[in-house]
């Protein structure tokens, strides 16, 4: 993680790279949100309601990203980490003897899983979204968007293999420029329609909701989509730190974003069928094929981003013991956070090309792209007041409130989102609701498979007794058994005693404890404890940003006095084979998709880095 700088010199970089990774998604709203907004019924394209609709648009980015994310969301922090299940492990941290402590759980795990139904609509949208300019540059020739889009997407997730190293240097620049080019865009209209600025009175959104009530419940739903991408700004703070996002937000973002808004409603002014696709009929006719180019990449940057996240969540999750362990791969040697996951990957691309090919349009797919989002959103704001609360105690009273006031706005458009649900809006969030029940499933099914082992599982005093009544051969060489709970003798020594009648001279039992933190430091990282002559137990403490490598590990407690001598070392693996038995503590359905996702688990050897040819694997048929 980067942190927050302490010089001047290091937060404006910090504030550029941050243009091309967190403001991504939110900078490209422009392209779909306004004509979102002029979907609903009885809103007509007429001054009054373009006063209303970019009054809404203004005070949204002011209270949602500007007062609750960039002024207090980034301040909650889990050790320099961002992100719902960063905040969530926080939060259950300091909520351990609450009852509220299983409801903070449940509310981080659906916040990510909706974030993962986001992390496939926001690439279809969005590429989507900037290809359709094409149909605004040449009307006449009917030039295909839908498989202009499928080939960029395809080619946008075929290189995630690569990692983003070199394509992130210049990442930054072009959405700087791209910020540039809607500042320009709205200040020329503005000119023509200064008009247009009544908007910033928020009399004007309150009257467009009293006067239309029901009917602006769908106004609403188009505005929220000026702020999705927002939750970027939180999840990747570990990457940047919070001054540099705040910089960019104020310095750079906004200010455009709020220009190209209101250029926008002043050319609605001026003309109000430009509502078709306002963004692009702003431009002068010869600057409409350069600004497809860029703007394509600029939601290729975007789409980047999302991706990434998904990426990182996903690590988080499989930490966290909420998802099986995936291959991950590391995409850089310099930077730990460049990562890439390959079933999430496919599992994206399949969704998103899928989301294009059967909505069409990104007006069609607009519809579903809000409540999952909204949903993610509204998750973060009690989550935060739980932690503002234990933080600072009754001192916080007027941050609370103000935080409370803010959740009833997000509430709000989660309300104006669920409008959408016959337009496309139940697919994120049937997509979101069986992520959760998976992840649930999984964390429900591991906790049975550990509940099991430790019932069978020999006490530590009992084995000591049968070591000194029937002592086994001992051999030359170290063993080490990965041990899930460091209380008893794991399954897999009992079982070579039993049937090899042998123990190795040096005999490591080696358990890999994930803490609710993102990073352990080195000094609290491992701990050994004696449990007989030759036999030890070694406990690796890991964040959950962390992915465990088990010869680090090994190497790190050679301080500990183990001595670790790769060519005389056997690794022994526990691996059980699950049997559906006929009591068990899970549902049959949820049983059945544990165990098929069990199967589907990347194998205990890779995922730990263990050398192949140093591994024994003892296998166990477990019922449950």
């Amino acid at each position: 993680m980067s942190g927050d700088p302490n010089s001047g010199r290091r937060v404006v970089p910090l504030a550029l790279a941050a243009l091309g990774v967190v403001f991504g998604d939110i900078g490209t709203s422009p392209l779909y949100a306004m004509s979102a907004c002029f979907t609903g019924p009885n809103i007509q394209v007429t001054p009054e309601h373009i006063f209303g609709v970019l009054s809404l648009i203004f005070w949204t980015l002011v209270l949602v990203i500007l007062l609750k994310y960039v002024a207090v969301v980034l301040n909650a922090d889990n050790k320099g980490e961002g992100g719902v299940l960063a905040l969530t492990a926080l939060v259950i941290n300091t909520e351990r003897a609450s009852p509220r402590r299983r409801i903070y759980g449940t509310l981080g795990i659906l916040g990510a899983a909706l974030f993962f139904a986001d992390g496939a609509i926001t690439p279809a949208i969005s590429v989507l979204s900037a290809v359709e300019g094409l149909h605004v540059a040449a009307p006449t020739a009917g030039i295909p968007v839908l498989p202009i889009t499928v080939m960029v997407l395809v080619g946008l997730f075929l290189i995630q293999r690569h990692g983003t190293g070199s394509v992130g240097k210049v990442f930054g620049p072009v959405m700087l420029g791209w910020f540039a080019i809607l500042a320009v865009m709205g200040v020329g209209w503005i000119v023509r329609e200064p008009q247009v600025l009544y908007a910033l009175d928020p009399s004007r959104a309150l009257v467009l909701i009293s006067q239309h009530q029901i009917s602006a419940l769908a106004v609403l739903a188009g505005v929220f989509l000026t702020v999705t991408g927002g939750e970027a700004l939180y999840a990747d703070m570990g990457h940047f730190g919070k001054s540099p996002i705040r910089l960019g937000w104020m310095c750079i973002v906004m200010p455009a974003l709020v220009l190209n808004y209101f250029g926008q409603g002043a050319l609605l002014i001026e003309n109000p069928a430009a509502v078709s696709n306002p963004f692009y009929l702003m431009a002068p006719e010869w600057f409409l094929w350069p600004l497809i180019v860029i703007a394509t990449a600029a939601t290729v940057i975007a789409s980047q981003a999302v991706i990434s996240g998904v990426f990182s969540v996903t690590t988080q999750a499989v930490s966290l013991g909420l998802f099986p362990r995936l291959r991950v791969e590391h995409s850089s040697a310099q930077f730990a956070g460049q990562i890439y996951v390959p079933t999430m990957n496919w599992i994206l691309m399949i969704a998103a090309l899928a989301l294009v090919l059967s909505f069409g349009s990104s007006a069609a797919l607009a519809g579903a792209y809000g409540l999952a989002v909204s949903g993610a959103m509204t998750i973060v704001t009690p989550l935060t007041l739980s932690l503002i609360k234990s933080r600072t105690g009754r001192e916080s009273r007027t941050l609370r409130a103000g935080l409370s006031l803010l959740f009833i706005i997000d509430i709000a458009f989660l309300l104006a989102n669920l409008t959408k649900l016959g337009d496309g809006g139940w697919l994120p969030l049937l997509s979101g609701f069986i992520i959760y029940w998976l992840m649930q499933t999984w964390a429900s099914g591991k906790a049975a498979v550990m509940a099991r082992l430790l019932r069978d599982q020999k006490p530590v005093r009992d084995f000591l007794e049968d070591l000194k009544r029937d002592p086994p051969v001992r051999v030359p060489g170290t063993a080490i058994f990965m041990d899930a709970k460091a209380t008893g003798i794991p399954r897999a020594l009992l079982n070579n005693i039993k049937f090899n009648r042998v123990i190795h001279e040096r005999v490591v039992l080696l358990t890999v404890v994930t803490r609710e933190q993102p990073r352990v430091p080195a000094a609290k990282r491992l701990s050994v404890t004696p449990v007989c002559e030759g036999i030890v137990r070694l406990v690796a403490q890991v964040g959950f940003m962390e992915k465990p490598n088990i010869l680090e590990i090994l190497r790190d407690a050679e301080a500990y006095g183990i001595v670790y001598e790769p060519e005389n070392t056997t690794f022994f693996l526990s691996r059980e084979e699950l049997l559906p038995g006929q009591r068990s503590d899970l549902p049959p359905l949820r049983r059945r998709a544990f165990m098929q996702m069990a199967r589907s688990a990347q194998v205990v050897a890779d995922y730990y880095g263990l050398p192949p040819g140093r591994v024994i694997e003892i296998g166990t048929r477990l019922e449950i």
